[in-house]
């Protein structure tokens, strides 16, 4: 092979790398971790105290662990043999064989580093608590399924995304820029919390087979399939139950309301969760993920137009 031969042949390995990396980072999964910052910055802007530098900063710290997340999940489930050629969902790059567990890995702690730096940056901005919060972020996204008894197996993982995505991502994003967090913060974390649950749920009832023969004790696979489809429902109800709430406890005026209008966008997701299986849910968890988004969207409007932190 010539030298130029051996160049192209690099070069294409490395693009073949390139393309694995972002294939394992799911940039589909990705609104879950942009849509609680949005939301916190609406809530900012409402009690006068945005500070676009700090919430670039919690953006990257929220997007960044969202995607070591994913890599260490990638890696993670290989090992523990959950993945396997029976797998419906997406494709996991270490699996397919594409990276190596080492490659992955080393991915992972790049994105967590990266994270950390980040979070170092607020923590010196806006208070050494944030460190703690750091901390048990990152150490809580290692633990989903990782550790002696990993979160997604068994069954802990939907209070961990309503937690972490909900209430940790949004007043957390509210506190690195005000120095405090308004009822406002947490009433807005509820709904956001709620739908990134049902991104999860989604997953967790598409994958409910192989889960089970895997030994994953996820909730549909401990209570049946039809739990999963209920749950997603009342976690698609209590988001937008949640708006009027938040407009009658005066926390905001009637512009929270906007997301109303998703409802139409909402009924066909719940109807294909009940109806379909398998891989035609890869289609429903995309569009969970794009309901967050939006709804995010219009809530950070609502906000932002209408509302007063309290």
């Amino acid at each position: 092979m010539t030298g130029s031969g051996t160049q192209a042949a690099a070069a294409g390995r490395e693009v073949a790398r390139a393309r694995a990396l972002l294939l394992a980072a799911r940039p589909r999964t990705l609104p879950a971790a942009l849509a609680p910052v949005l939301v916190g910055c609406a809530v900012a802007w409402a009690a006068g105290g945005l500070r676009p530098l700090r919430a670039l900063a919690a953006l990257l710290v929220a997007l960044l662990i969202q995607v070591g997340t994913n890599y260490a999940n990638d890696v993670l489930d290989f090992e523990r043999g959950t993945d396997t050629a029976a797998r419906v969902g997406p494709l996991r790059v270490t699996q397919a064989g594409l990276l190596s567990p080492r490659a992955v890995k080393l991915a992972a702690a790049t994105a967590f580093g990266l994270a950390a730096l980040a979070g170092l940056y607020l923590a010196a901005v806006a208070g050494w608590e944030l460190l703690i919060v750091g901390a048990v972020s990152i150490l809580a996204a290692l633990a989903y399924t990782g550790g002696p008894s990993p979160l997604a197996y068994n069954g802990l993982a939907d209070p961990f995304v309503m937690a972490f995505f909900g209430f940790v991502a949004v007043c957390g994003t509210v506190f690195v820029q005000l120095g405090q967090v308004p009822p406002l913060a947490f009433a807005a974390a509820l709904p956001i919390g709620a739908l990134a649950t049902a991104i999860l749920v989604v997953n967790n009832v598409r994958d409910v087979e192989t889960d089970a023969a895997a030994g994953r004790r996820t909730l549909p696979v401990r209570f049946g399939r039809r739990f999963g489809v209920v749950e997603y429902a009342a976690l698609l109800a209590l988001a937008f139950a949640s708006l009027p709430a938040i407009f009658a406890a005066g926390l905001v005026g009637p512009s929270v309301l906007l997301p109303l209008v998703l409802v139409p966008l909402a009924v066909p997701l719940l109807r294909s969760v009940a109806r379909e299986r398998g891989p035609a849910l890869n289609a429903t968890l995309a569009g969970t993920g794009r309901l967050l988004l939006l709804f995010a969207a219009l809530l950070a409007a609502g906000i932002a137009w209408g509302g007063r932190a309290a």
